[in-house]
């Protein structure tokens, strides 16, 4: 006996307009698509710059690191709540209020003249990023219920694609443009004034809502999903931990590995392991998300030790080699888990299911990086990257073994 939902999802083909009968410029679906690109290139914007933040105001690693780490915990404390609310109140005001916080933090980071202004900044986006994520998702999933898995699938690849562009730009902007610590989040603050515009426009997407107080807790899974919750959030806290070392500490390190001291050089490198993850999940969508994510999971684990010996080659063209097959194999472990998560969870707990899987993607993200920059601190670095690569890559190895652990036995053919 299915369990009556709480929300009704409009179809992508019903009139999709905002107050007063404005209609917006992009459709919903696109729209939200392109709102989730903008937030997660929000998020990896300042990853090119940390090594100028370094530079000029003297921070010790262990402070990038917590900078970085900022984001991730106010993601966490967002997601812990969005569910919720955007079930409760609709997906449209949520993300309305997350794409002016991103405005406001971009502000804050243009007008920075101390590190305090960069955790407020960071805290603000990863509240807004966490927010729209959350939402996003749900929202995206109420306008095509009936297609979860192709949802999921398209919002991994735009996550990396959205990284990918942004980081590139903000490093072109940063070495060639006239402020480095400037002109690439004015930017990127004209692009989410332009969504935010369009988002006020449009429709909401959620229109029955529970009466359930909403309070700070534990995000539920239903019973029904555990399995393939834990299998699907394995693959996310994997990969996101590479994700979390790769968006602080790679960039400076690969400039310092190669000799390359060069902006472009730090973003291309970053932007090279995103973008081979967005045609991975591209690709990847041909296969079953399990298989395709447990692959992913051991693919990560190889590339890990491939970037750490790419580094010690002191050669660029290898490092860039060793990030795009990163991306290729975090690909395969993001999307795959993605995309298994969206075919299965019920309309009634999206919000309650996308919270809980982000908090600990963001939790597998933040964590590990804290521990880096202390390490770093302490000694350098060099010396601590390789133990650390070992660390992740053995979580790596225990996801995909814990994968193939859990998978379901196929049904006996009478």
């Amino acid at each position: 006996m299915r369990t009556p939902t709480l929300s009704r999802s409009l179809p992508d083909t019903a009139p999709q307009q905002g107050a007063g009968g404005r209609r917006p410029l992009i459709a919903p679906y696109p729209l939200l698509i392109a709102l989730l690109a903008v937030a997660l290139g929000v998020s990896g914007a300042p990853a090119p710059l940390y090594g100028v933040y370094q530079r000029e105001w003297h921070l010790a690693p262990i402070t990038t690191t917590l900078v970085f780490a900022v984001y991730a915990f106010a993601a966490l404390g967002a997601v812990l709540v969005a569910g919720q609310v955007s079930d409760r109140y609709g997906r449209k005001p949520l993300l309305v209020g997350a794409a002016v916080a991103m405005v406001v933090g971009l502000v804050v980071f243009m007008t920075a003249q101390g590190v305090a202004a960069l955790f407020v900044a960071r805290a603000l986006h990863g509240a807004a990023v966490g927010a729209t994520v959350v939402a996003g998702s749900a929202a995206l999933l109420d306008l095509r219920p009936h297609d979860g898995a192709r949802t999921g699938h398209l919002t991994g690849i735009i996550f990396n694609v959205g990284m990918a562009v942004t980081i590139l730009g903000a490093s072109l902007l940063a070495q060639f443009g006239p402020d480095p610590l400037v002109t690439p989040y004015a930017v990127v603050g004209l692009v989410v004034l332009l969504l935010l515009l369009n988002l006020l426009l449009m429709g909401e997407t959620h229109q029955v809502r529970p009466s359930t107080r909403i309070r700070l807790a534990r995000p539920r899974v239903p019973r029904a999903i555990r399995h393939d919750f834990r299998f699907a959030v394995l693959g996310v806290m994997a990969s996101w931990s590479v994700l979390g070392v790769y968006l602080s500490l790679f960039p400076a390190f690969a400039g310092q590995s190669t000799g390359i001291h060069s902006l472009v050089f730090g973003g291309a490198v970053v932007a090279a392991m995103a973008s081979a993850a967005a045609v991975s999940q591209a690709f990847g969508a041909r296969f079953d998300p399990r298989p395709a994510a447990i692959a992913g999971d051991f693919g990560t684990a190889v590339a890990l030790v491939v970037s750490v010996l790419a580094l010690d080659s002191h050669r660029a063209w290898l490092v860039a080699a060793a990030a795009v097959f990163m991306g290729l194999s975090f690909g395969l472990s993001f999307g795959g888990s993605l995309r298994h998560l969206g075919r299965v969870v019920p309309a009634d707990h999206r919000g309650e299911v996308m919270s809980a899987y982000y908090v600990l993607a963001y939790s597998a993200m933040a964590v590990p990086t804290i521990l880096a920059g202390w390490a770093a601190t302490q000694w350098s670095l060099a010396a601590i990257f390789p133990w650390f690569t070992a660390a992740v890559a053995l979580a790596c190895l225990t996801a995909g073994v814990l994968g193939l652990a859990a998978r379901r036995p196929e049904p006996l053919l009478a």
